[in-house]
């Protein structure tokens, strides 16, 4: 059985409404498919524009039941079609007034096998999201799909050491961490927060950002999606940092064994020395 996985991650522009956004990550995903690959994922809050830009009631009108909604429902029957495993970001509304970022993870089959809800929920200049979101309240759910087990992780949490443990320790092989993220303050940390991640945890991560200047604010998202290997390195070249693009990747997961073997950071961890880190 061959030990490869093809990812893919999607990053696109906001075309200036939902309908097409939507029609073009699905036109990304069979691009993808018909490259080989079998899982893709999407970026943050994909059919959108990235609202958290301003504070605006007119934008709960983007949030949709998962799995019951439109979306879920149409790119269920994209990844069964296709064969492909997806990741979607979307914005969910579990009950009127109670709204989550979140990610739903769909198998090969077009199953729907859960979520991921963003928890960590940034409140700066710019990225007004605790306006829009609750905290996630579902923990840090990996997924058995038809590529292995993948988790989620979502943008700002990557500032945040413990989930991307916490991912690893539940037998993640691949995170996914859906982006928008835009040049400025935290652009240098793009190229070294995900590998770090990737050598602590000894996994492969997909990173995804969103791309161009929205209507919204100034933010200038600068795409730059690429994978990383479980050593750091990166998996071919990053996306382009104006233009959309689909990066299609081989993962060659015998290299976790290999780095598991050679660190072993799960066999020296010390869990009980850590009681600290969950005091308040």
């Amino acid at each position: 059985m061959s030990q490869i996985v093809r990812a893919a991650l999607v990053q696109q522009k906001w075309t200036g409404e939902k309908k097409t956004m939507i029609e073009n990550a699905v036109a990304h995903v069979q691009a993808a498919a018909a490259r080989g690959a079998q899982v893709v994922c999407l970026q943050e809050l994909f059919y959108g524009p990235y609202f958290c830009q301003v504070q605006e009631p007119e934008y709960f009108s983007y949030t949709e039941a998962i799995p019951d909604g439109p979306t879920t429902r149409l790119m269920r029957e994209v990844a069964r079609d296709n064969g492909v495993v997806l990741i979607v970001p979307m914005y969910e509304q579990e009950q009127p007034g109670v709204y989550y970022n979140t990610a739903a993870v769909i198998d090969a089959d077009g199953a729907f096998l859960g979520k991921h809800r963003k928890n960590h929920i940034p409140q700066v200049r710019g990225f007004w999201e605790k306006f829009y979101f609750r905290p996630g309240n579902l923990g840090y759910p990996v997924f058995d799909t038809a590529v292995g087990r993948i988790g989620v992780y979502i943008c700002y949490e990557r500032h945040f050491p413990e989930g991307w443990r916490a991912l690893g320790l539940a037998g993640a092989r691949i995170v996914f961490n859906p982006s928008a993220t835009s040049r400025g303050l935290s652009q240098y940390l793009w190229r070294l927060e995900q590998p770090a991640a990737a050598v602590a945890n000894e996994y492969f991560i997909g990173a995804i950002n969103r791309v161009g200047v929205e209507p919204l604010g100034d933010n200038d998202f600068y795409g730059q999606s690429y994978f990383v290997d479980p050593r750091g390195q990166l998996v071919g070249d990053a996306a382009s940092d104006t233009e959309e693009e689909v990066v299609v990747r081989d993962l060659d997961m015998g290299a976790l064994q290999e780095v598991r073997d050679l660190w072993a950071f799960y066999r020296d961890r010390r869990p009980d020395t850590y009681g600290p880190l969950t005091q308040a």
